[in-house]
């Protein structure tokens, strides 16, 4: 019965936007905008507890949201990671452990609406802000982003071009917005006058239109070598997306993985980022 719900409930959301969006088209744009940038998941869940509050830091303020932050001390160089949608600093567990044994320094935070950070929705451009207060506070020489994450690494070097910042690390990154709105159109079946009010406010609210968002195109002005890891079958995020990436960088690494999936979370990884790291 779960199953079945949780089947057809987007398609009954998307009833009802384009229904509402007849007699009332900003109230309707606005829902549909905030049900885009909401997670459903992603705070922690009682066995991540312990991993996580063994390292906590302190709380950081960015754009009024109190950004849970971590810090595992090491002598090496300083990494700050950035994780993905509906996610937390939890999923890097494996690959911090790999990462102390090196000695780095590391820190993470939970994004807003994530983790044990406030604050009850997300996007690119707010995530990007973000990880600028980060920067300032913990001085990375490197970054690595998983997912929207990496969305977010790329577009933080457009909008706050950081020369300190020494390399990049991109696991899995979709690129272009344009793609990621037909899919949602696609899940809730909104009408095309929906799309269209959700793109202007889209413009409003980011300074961008579906097209003009591509993180593809913002690579190009990435100057920090980078390593750009993607599975052939994901099936959150194409790989097409980080070829397009990886192929518009500067100064790129491109691994293909198979099996991997989104998560992109094993020792063949991890090892692969360490050398990088260490080059």
């Amino acid at each position: 019965m779960k199953k079945t719900i949780n089947k057809y409930l987007p398609k009954i959301i998307g009833v009802r936007l384009n229904t509402l969006h007849l007699v009332k088209p900003q109230k309707a744009v606005k829902k549909a905008f905030y049900l885009f940038c909401t997670p459903r998941r992603g705070r922690v869940k009682p066995e991540q507890e312990e991993f996580l509050t063994q390292a906590k830091a302190k709380t950081v303020i960015a754009e009024e949201i109190q950004l849970q932050t971590y810090h595992w001390e090491g002598s090496g160089k300083t990494i700050l990671l950035v994780h993905g949608w509906e996610s937390n600093t939890h999923r890097w567990k494996a690959l911090i452990e790999k990462l102390q044994a090196k000695n780095y320094n590391i820190y993470a935070f939970d994004a807003p609406a994530h983790g044990f950070s406030s604050g009850n929705y997300i996007h690119v451009p707010l995530y990007t802000k973000c990880v600028e207060k980060m920067v300032q506070e913990f001085s990375p020489e490197v970054i690595i982003g998983h997912s929207i994450g990496g969305m977010t690494t790329v577009f933080h070097q457009h909008e706050f071009p950081n020369n300190s910042i020494q390399k990049l690390v991109l696991l899995g990154p979709p690129s272009e917005l344009s793609a990621i709105m037909s899919n949602y159109q696609e899940i809730l079946n909104l009408k095309p006058r929906v799309m269209k009010g959700l793109e202007k406010r889209f413009q409003t609210k980011l300074g961008y239109r579906f097209a003009e968002f591509s993180i593809a195109k913002f690579a190009k002005e990435v100057q920090q070598p980078t390593l750009v890891i993607h599975d052939k079958y994901d099936k959150i995020a194409p790989v097409e997306a980080s070829k397009s990436i990886h192929q518009n960088l500067q100064h790129s690494e491109f691994i293909e993985t198979e099996g991997a999936g989104h998560s992109l979370n094993n020792d063949h990884i991890y090892s692969a980022i360490i050398k990088f790291l260490e080059q």
